[in-house]
């Protein structure tokens, strides 16, 4: 995903936004999602506030764009050979992603903010997903048995929202401490929950 604006007029120095992002990470990890303001991010990057509201129109797609902008181009898993290897890399990925210091200082207050505003929220979601779920489906899809494809996708698209739900909670929570021990524990649950002939 692109940045949070795409500006018309005079084009835009990438220096400042580089000095812009690069404060703002730093403040995340220093003073946290409330010390990380506007005001800050304009004395620590030497880039006057007008200037970054131009580029980012709300304090929050700023942040956003500091959290995610490393993940936009985080390689996703290739095939492992089996389901459970293939769901333990997955979960390996998505930690390391959403277990970065500066997106796990970003997104508590992200998500509270934007509850209030759907359409930005929803933007939120999507930016998190940057395209894995069709992935994922894809790339487990021939390691879950099914003789309806429709039922394979199904079963993959709950498995995708559980996967990313657990390792945000842990992510959250405990970062990357544990990390070996919950990607084994995720693969395997979600390996039994795929692999159930008792799923309707």
């Amino acid at each position: 995903m692109t940045s949070a604006t795409s500006g018309t007029g005079r084009p835009r120095d990438p220096e400042k936004d580089r000095a812009v992002i690069a404060s703002t990470k730093q403040l995340l990890l220093d003073e946290g999602y409330r010390g990380a303001t506007v005001a800050a991010i304009a004395r620590h990057s030497g880039v006057g506030a007008p200037t970054i509201y131009r580029r980012w129109p709300r304090r929050e797609m700023l942040i956003e764009d500091a959290a995610f902008r490393q993940t936009d181009s985080v390689s996703l898993p290739e095939d492992q050979g089996d389901l459970k290897r293939n769901l333990r890399a997955w979960a390996t990925v998505f930690l390391a992603t959403l277990a970065d210091p500066v997106t796990r200082a970003a997104l508590p207050g992200l998500i509270s903010d934007y509850q209030q505003d759907p359409e930005l929220y929803q933007r939120l979601l999507d930016r998190a997903d940057s395209g894995a779920r069709a992935v994922f489906v894809e790339r487990l899809a021939v390691h879950v048995s099914g003789d309806d494809p429709a039922q394979v996708e199904q079963r993959l698209d709950v498995a995708f929202d559980i996967l990313v739900g657990q390792t945000l909670l842990q992510a959250l929570t405990f970062g990357e401490t544990g990390r070996d021990e919950f990607c084994d524990r995720t693969a395997q649950a979600l390996t039994a929950m795929l692999l159930s002939q008792t799923w309707t």
